[in-house]
C-alpha cells in the first residue's frame, strides 16, 4: 500500500483503524510502564549496585536524555522512510535493550541500557501520534488522541504498583524482564494489525550535523549540571550553551533542518502548544521522581505501598484524558488545556505543606487533583498542536510535540539533579539526609507551581485553534 491508498483504507474501515490504535497504544502502554516502574526501584537499584545519588538520579535521566537527542532525527526519518517501519524499529530496540538491563551487573551498565530504551523510546513516541492525526478524521481524532494518551497514563498508573511488587518479590531486575512480554506482544500486533505506510512523498533528508551539535550540547549540560558545584560542571555547562546557540544559528541557515524555527514562530497554536509541553512536563517530571524518594525515605513506605498511593495521578489521567479529547472536538481545545494547567497548579500548591508526618489523606488529595488537571491538558494541546499542521509534516510534527514534552522532563530533571548535588552531594541517601531531600521536595513543588501558571498563560495565549485553522 501506498500512502494515498492506505489512507483510503482507514476511510473506509472504521474497525482497522480502532485496530491500529490498538496496536499504537499498547505500544505506549509498555514504554510508559517501563518508565514508572524504574522509578520506584530506584532505592533498591542504589543499594544492589551501591550506586550514590547523582549516579541513581540518571535512572530516569538517561532514558530522557537519549530520548530527547533521538525524537527529532526520528520524526523526520518517519515522514522520509516511512511512520510505521520507524515505529516498529523503536519498539524492537525497546524490547532488546530492557532484556539486557536484566542482566547489568553495574550501574555503568544499567545506565548505558536506559539510554537505549531511550532510543527505542523516542522512535515509537515521535511516530504514534502522527499515525494516530492520519488515519482518524476531525470528528473523532480527540478522542483518539485521548485513548492513546490514557493508555500511556495506564502505564504510568500500573507502573509503580507491579515495579514496587516485583521489585519487593523478584529484585530490581525483573522490573526490566516483564515489559520485554508485552512488548513481544505489541510489536506482533503491530506487524498484523497496522496496515500500510505513512510517508511523505517529497524528496527530503535528515540533518544529521545538526542533530550530532544538538546531542552533544544537551549531553554536556546535563553532564555539567550532575556535577555541580564543582568547576569542571560549569566549564560543560557553558560548553552546552554555546553549542545550543549554535545549534540554533545552524538550524536558521541550513536546508532542511531539524526544525524550522520560523515556521512554528509563524504558527501561533502550535508555537504556544509546544511551550505549554514544556512548562507542564517541566513541572510534572521531578515531582514523580522525588516523591517516589519521599514516601519511601521519608514516610518509611515500602515500594508496594509508595506505587500504590502514587497511583492516584496517572489513573486519573487515564481517566479524564479520552474524556478531555473528546470535548476538544466539540469546545476550544485552549480553554480545557488552561483549566488543566491551573488544577495543576494547586495541587503543586497543596503539596507544599508536606513533611514528615503529613497525612496520606492530604497527599493523596493533592494526587487525585493533580492527575485531573494533567488529563484535562494533555489531550486538548496535543489535538490543538497537531491540528495546525499540514499532514505531509505530522510525522516531524509529532516528534517536536514528544520533543517538547521530554525536554520539559529533562529541564525538570535538571532542576532535580541541580538541587540534589547542591543539599544532598555525591552520598547515598540515608536519614541523616532526609532534612535535606524534604528542602529540595520544597523547592522543587514551588518552582512546579510557577511552571504550572507559565503553561496557563501560554496555553490561553494560543488562541482558538477553530478560528485559527479556519
Amino acid at each position: 500500500m501506498n500512502t494515498e491508498s492506505t489512507q483510503k483504507y482507514y476511510e473506509n474501515n472504521p474497525s482497522a483503524r480502532w485496530l491500529a490504535l490498538a496496536s499504537i497504544s499498547i505500544s505506549y502502554l509498555v514504554v510508559s510502564l517501563t518508565m514508572s516502574a524504574a522509578n520506584i526501584a530506584v532505592p533498591a537499584i542504589a543499594l544492589e549496585l551501591n550506586a550514590n545519588a547523582i549516579l541513581v538520579s540518571w535512572v530516569p535521566t538517561a532514558f530522557l536524555l537519549a530520548n530527547a537527542i533521538f525524537l527529532l532525527p526520528a520524526g523526520r526519518m518517519a515522514d522520509i522512510h516511512g511512520r510505521k517501519k520507524i515505529f516498529l524499529t523503536g519498539m524492537s530496540i525497546f524490547c532488546v535493550s530492557c532484556l539486557m538491563a536484566t542482566f547489568a551487573p553495574n550501574i555503568e551498565i544499567l545506565l548505558a541500557t536506559r539510554l537505549l530504551q531511550g532510543i527505542g523510546g523516542a522512535l515509537a513516541f515521535a511516530t504514534g501520534l502522527a499515525i494516530v492525526m492520519t488515519i482518524f478524521t476531525s470528528e473523532n481524532r480527540g478522542m483518539a488522541l485521548g485513548i492513546a494518551s490514557a493508555t500511556l497514563y495506564l502505564g504510568l498508573s500500573c507502573g509503580p504498583i507491579l515495579g514496587g511488587w516485583f521489585t519487593e518479590h523478584y529484585g530490581w531486575r525483573s522490573v526490566f524482564l516483564f515489559p520485554v512480554v508485552l512488548g513481544t506482544i505489541s510489536i506482533t500486533l503491530i506487524i498484523l494489525r497496522l496496515r500500510g505506510e505513512w510517508k511523505s512523498e517529497e524528496v527530503q533528508k535528515v540533518d544529521w550535523f545538526g542533530a550530532l551539535i544538538f546531542a552533544i550540547s544537551t549531553s554536556t549540560t546535563f553532564i555539567g549540571i550532575s556535577y555541580l558545584p564543582h568547576t569542571v560542571s560549569w566549564v560543560l555547562i557553558a560548553t552546552g550553551t554555546v553549542l545550543f546557540a549554535g545549534f540554533i544559528y545552524q538550524q536558521l541557515h541550513t536546508e532542511p533542518p531539524l526544525i524550522r524555527f520560523r515556521a512554528i514562530m509563524e504558527n501561533r497554536v502550535f508555537s504556544r502548544s509546544l511551550i505549554s509541553n514544556i512548562c507542564i512536563y517541566a513541572s510534572n517530571y521531578p515531582f514523580i521522581f522525588l516523591f517516589s524518594l519521599y514516601l519511601q525515605y521519608i514516610q518509611g513506605m515500602s515500594p508496594t505501598s509508595a506505587g500504590k498511593l502514587m497511583v492516584l495521578q496517572p489513573f486519573m489521567m487515564a481517566i479524564v484524558a479520552p474524556i478531555a479529547g473528546r470535548l476538544s472536538d466539540r469546545f476550544e481545545p485552549s480553554v480545557l488545556a488552561t483549566t488543566g494547567c491551573l488544577v495543576m497548579a494547586l495541587a503543586f500548591g497543596i503539596l507544599q505543606i508536606i513533611g514528615a508526618d503529613t497525612s496520606v489523606y492530604l497527599t493523596g488529595s493533592a494526587l487525585i487533583t493533580l492527575g485531573i488537571g494533567f488529563g484535562l491538558f494533555t489531550t486538548p494541546n496535543n489535538n490543538a498542536a497537531l491540528s495546525s499542521m499540514r499532514k505531509s509534516r505530522l510525522g516531524i510534527g509529532s516528534a517536536l510535540l514528544n520533543f517538547t514534552r521530554v525536554m520539559g522532563n529533562m529541564t525538570g530533571t535538571a532542576m532535580v539533579l541541580l538541587l540534589v548535588s547542591l543539599f544532598i552531594g555525591q552520598t547515598r541517601i540515608e536519614p541523616a539526609q532526609y532534612p535535606a531531600l524534604l528542602i529540595v521536595i520544597h523547592l522543587a513543588l514551588a518552582t512546579s507551581c510557577i511552571l504550572s501558571l507559565c503553561a496557563s498563560w501560554f496555553s490561553y495565549a494560543g488562541g482558538n485553534i477553530r478560528q485559527d485553522d479556519q
